[in-house]
């Protein structure tokens, strides 16, 4: 990449880092919070759900903006979106008012990713648009990492430190990107200036798309992630008597290991084997890992295990979002609206599942994962999308 590439990628990066960080940072006060101001378990989850369902409602939308009105602009909206939220948040105690502080980032986050992706679509070649996805991804992936431990760090100073922290961050974030971050769209795309179509056309107009398959994939895979994610915790608790210090080992190794694998590993696997046989044997290695999940007899072989699917999803996700960059054409605002979609309904409904199942069976959420990620395998081999699109 260019030095101006690289300046640009940076300023992305750390868009990104910010804007899941600011939701990572709240995780570890969320229960200790919620029980101050009377609410428990029901509260926590509808946090999750809410903020990745107003994100599934706005994607669609967003990513038509994004190609109509250019990326920089939805960028420092999504940013100034997340930073309200966290100020929402922090000076209040209703429940309501957190539901809306909810919405209202999970609206910013819509906005941000479909125009980041978009933005590293137009200022990379086709044959380095992998490289670039792994970058934004990977600080994806940091953000999840760092942002619990800087909330943890934070706590200590004031249960609601970490949301004034995050809010201000955020702020510096839409004004760094305000005077540092250029337009990168030569001309607008001409979309049709019309009402918005519901969420649910938009997301029929994509089974027509020639990335229909990627976006199933990104869904399901966002579905299975989420799902182990959400009963992780109980089943080593349950099972192996785990600590919360062996669960947080646990998640920040594994999350570390996928933030090493996306910057320095995902674009020379890609360019040696490329997309579409990298997808098949990752989403085989996830399905095997679930496989693992329902019969290892220790903790030590089940963080193993856990290490392979946060391994294979690490590797996944920016090579699914570069698949569907490359067959949007010049539709690249809309379709990482739909991916940003779909991956939300995966983040919506894994949870959901995951916990009811596990309240059935302790081994029925894996199980399931398991599932549908086998049935995905043979779509994914069928498919023959990638054959027709330069690598």
């Amino acid at each position: 990449m260019s030095k101006d590439q690289r300046k640009k990628m940076l300023i992305l990066m750390i868009n990104m880092f910010i804007a899941v960080g600011s939701f990572g940072i709240i995780i570890p006060i969320l229960p200790a919070y919620l029980l101050s101001i009377g609410q428990g378990g029901t509260a926590a989850g509808l946090m999750i759900a809410i903020f990745a369902g107003a994100q599934l409602v706005m994607s669609p939308i967003a990513g038509k903006w994004t190609d109509r009105y250019g990326r920089r602009i939805m960028i420092i909206s999504g940013l100034s979106g997340l930073a309200l939220s966290m100020f929402v948040f922090y000076f209040s105690d209703s429940i309501g008012v957190l539901y809306l502080s909810r919405v209202i980032g999970g609206v910013g986050a819509a906005l941000l990713i479909p125009a980041i992706f978009a933005y590293v679509a137009d200022i990379t070649t086709m044959d380095q648009r992998a490289k670039g996805n792994s970058f934004i991804s990977a600080s994806m992936s940091l953000g999840i990492v760092i942002g619990p431990g800087i909330g943890g760090f934070l706590a200590d100073f004031g249960l609601k430190m970490p949301l004034l922290i995050s809010a201000i961050v955020g702020l510096a974030a839409v004004a760094f990107s305000a005077f540092m971050l250029e337009e990168s769209m030569d001309t607008k795309i001409e979309v049709p200036n019309e009402k918005p179509e519901p969420m649910v056309k938009e997301i029929a107009q994509s089974f027509n798309k020639p990335y229909f398959i990627p976006l199933v994939i990104t869904l399901v895979m966002s579905f299975g992630l989420m799902a182990y994610e959400s009963v992780l915790g109980l089943f080593v608790d349950n099972v192996f008597g785990a600590t919360p210090k062996d669960i947080a080992v646990l998640v920040t190794s594994t999350g570390i290991i996928s933030v090493i694998i996306q910057l320095f590993a995902v674009d020379w696997i890609v360019r040696k084997f490329g997309e579409a046989v990298v997808l098949n044997i990752f989403l085989a290695l996830a399905a095997l890992g679930f496989l693992l999940s329902i019969f290892v007899p220790s903790y030590i072989m089940f963080f193993g295990v856990t290490m392979i699917i946060f391994l294979s999803t690490s590797i996944l996700r920016p090579v699914l979002t570069t698949l569907i960059s490359k067959l949007a054409g010049n539709e690249q605002g809309f379709a990482m609206g739909m991916n940003n979609a779909y991956m939300s309904i995966g983040n919506v409904l894994g949870p959901l599942l995951a916990g009811l199942l596990f309240d059935v069976h302790i081994l029925y959420p894996f199980i399931l994962g398991l599932i549908v990620l086998v049935i995905t395998i043979f779509v994914s081999m069928k498919w023959k999308g990638p054959r027709n699109i330069s690598m």
